[in-house]
């Protein structure tokens, strides 16, 4: 009982992935026939990998690496995570624009940030880094693609306020997080020194939990009808 109170107060991340997810799944039903269906694979899919992560780093049997310096790293798996979701949210977003010019600029977008991750191959190893770089354009793309979809829902007039549109709330936990995600990365890694002096894990863990609230707070509260 005691370990399983020490993984709750140190993993609490974790439990809240969870949570969204039951609430996501609970409300499918208003959301199903639209571009979001796979949003809750993709919450689930997060749990999963966090949960992986967690086990990669602390139990011998799930290490990937042989070398035993680096046998705790789980980096791996988050890279490809990386790639997997902002490849999915361009896609939600290329789904839900209208204006085919918009579409279009995000196709392009997808493909710089592929041929981004790409390169860094070439210049950082996936198993023991993060490709902290091209996580950053693929950062300002997806924040870009965001600006191109709000700009394209105000020139179409709605009688639903924003607050009852899933995608309001989605939107906004993904630009508060990767405004700011890809500089505390680049700090952890660049300026470890930063990183640890200033606590900039817990700053990460607050935006996570930021993100992860309005996913939870739009599931929750949105309507149907007001859905674009």
């Amino acid at each position: 009982m005691e370990e399983f109170y020490t993984f709750i107060s140190e993993q609490y991340i974790l439990p809240f992935y969870l949570i969204v997810w039951i609430v996501a799944m609970a409300r499918y039903r208003t959301y199903f026939d639209t571009p979001l269906k796979y949003y809750p694979m993709y919450l689930m899919y997060t749990f999963l990998t966090e949960l992986l992560g967690y086990f990669i780093k602390y139990f011998d049997e799930f290490q990937i690496i042989d070398i035993e310096k680096y046998s705790w790293y789980n980096v791996i798996i988050f890279n490809i995570y990386s790639v997997i979701s902002f490849l999915f949210f361009y896609y939600i977003y290329w789904r839900v624009v209208k204006n085919q010019t918009y579409r279009k600029w995000i196709k392009i977008g997808a493909l710089t940030s592929i041929i981004g991750y790409v390169v860094s191959l070439f210049f950082q190893n996936p198993l023991y880094s993060n490709l902290y770089y091209a996580d950053m354009l693929a950062s300002f793309i997806l924040l870009f693609n965001i600006w191109l979809y709000f700009k394209d829902k105000r020139s179409e007039s709605s009688p639903y306020p924003s607050k009852h549109n899933l995608m309001f709330w989605m939107s906004l936990g993904l630009v508060i997080f990767y405004s700011i995600f890809p500089f505390l990365f680049w700090i952890g890694y660049e300026i470890p020194q930063i990183w640890i002096d200033y606590h900039l894990r817990s700053v990460l863990r607050i935006l996570i939990l930021f993100m992860y609230g309005t996913f939870l707070v739009g599931v929750l509260i949105h309507s149907r009808k007001a859905f674009r």
